[in-house]
């Protein structure tokens, strides 16, 4: 049965035991919340380090805060204008329905803005790590050369670095001032090697280590590691030779073949389109051999076909340049250079060809 006394019995205030232990628990958590900010921000500060960047991240969030609202500011004022000028809609209501718009324009703006940010360092990654693959052969036979003259290890790499190796000469002062701090040569060229998703690199930093540890002949260990570095440079060099037809195949069918095609197509809509406005509905044409012809208007505009043919062109290109690299490169991350060549291609010829073929058919019909 319900005991009423019990419902309205006052309730027990907690220990003092009891509030310090929520407390303590309530500051741990803080804590760790705080911990994960630094964390992410300590994430951040290496990844802009590994691509020898040097940026204030509050500076650049606040960079990218202004940006969104002056673009955003812009997009507002614009509809706006267009809304009040074309529907004569009064200014204070677009006004007012446009807020919330603005608020979600405003995040995506944000979100695109930090999204292109990353995948612009991680390009600038990708290209130091080319640039340290490029040239490490050559500074692995100074290293042998140094080695084999007599020099220690860590002399031997300091002694190696050359203006030429850019990225791989700052990679190695990083390392030497690490070992002037203290930090043993193993673990700074291990952290070196881990900045980098490189398996050549760390292929050769594993071969050093294991050569110091081991005691062996350290200089034609290396001369042995570069000379093979650059029989696999080799082979890709000659398997990119072997799928050039490939590569051509896919580059003409992108740039050139689909802008045509898609030029023609667009032509021939706007002449089908003048035949049915011209003829009419239904015209029986070669009535003497009982055939009829019905010219009707078609389902597409010319206008629509062109925002199809445009939208395609990009997509196309975006994945042309994609296979070209994988092909050619073995990577996707190569042809994000192709890109914007592939798309400028493709469209310019596409709107060139559709104004000389309109100009062609404008002459027959």
């Amino acid at each position: 049965m319900l005991n009423i006394k019990n419902i309205f019995k006052k309730k027990t205030e907690p220990k003092p035991e009891g509030r310090i232990e929520f407390f303590k628990k309530k500051y741990k958590k803080n804590q760790q919340k705080k911990l994960t900010a630094q964390e992410r921000k300590q994430r951040l500060k290496d990844y802009l380090e590994r691509a020898g960047l040097e940026i204030n991240t509050k500076k650049l969030f606040k960079l990218f805060f202004n940006a969104a609202i002056i673009i955003n500011l812009a997009i507002s004022s614009y509809l706006i204008y267009y809304f009040s000028v074309t529907y004569g809609i009064s200014w204070g209501t677009i006004f007012a329905s446009m807020v919330v718009l603005w608020v979600f324009v405003f995040l995506f703006l944000i979100f695109a803005m930090w999204i292109m940010f990353y995948i612009a360092v991680d390009l600038k990654i990708f290209r130091r790590k080319v640039d340290i693959e490029e040239v490490l052969p050559d500074f692995l036979q100074l290293t042998a050369s140094n080695i084999n003259a007599g020099m220690t290890i860590d002399k031997a790499l300091w002694y190696a670095v050359r203006p030429r190796f850019g990225v791989l000469a700052k990679e190695i002062e990083v390392v030497a001032k690490e070992t002037m701090s203290g930090v043993d040569l193993k673990t700074a060229l291990e952290k070196f090697a881990a900045r980098y998703d490189s398996l050549i690199l760390k292929r050769a930093i594993s071969m050093i280590n294991e050569g110091v540890e081991a005691g062996g002949k350290i200089g034609d260990l290396l001369d042995r590691v570069a000379a093979n570095i650059q029989e696999q440079k080799a082979m890709v060099k000659e398997m990119s030779a072997n799928v050039t037809t490939y590569v051509i195949f896919i580059t003409f069918a992108t740039v050139a073949a689909a802008p045509l095609l898609f030029a023609l197509s667009g032509v021939l809509i706007e002449v089908v389109q003048n035949l049915g406005s011209a003829l009419g509905s239904t015209t029986n044409v070669a009535s003497s051999v009982g055939i009829a012809l019905s010219f009707s208007g078609t389902g597409v505009s010319q206008s629509d076909f062109k925002i199809f043919a445009t939208v395609s062109l990009i997509i196309t290109s975006l994945f042309s340049a994609m296979m070209v690299s994988t092909i050619k490169k073995g990577n996707v991350k190569s042809g994000i250079r192709y890109i914007p060549i592939f798309m400028a291609i493709s469209l310019a010829l596409y709107f060139i060809s559709q104004k000389i073929a309109g100009k062609l058919l404008g002459l027959f019909f």
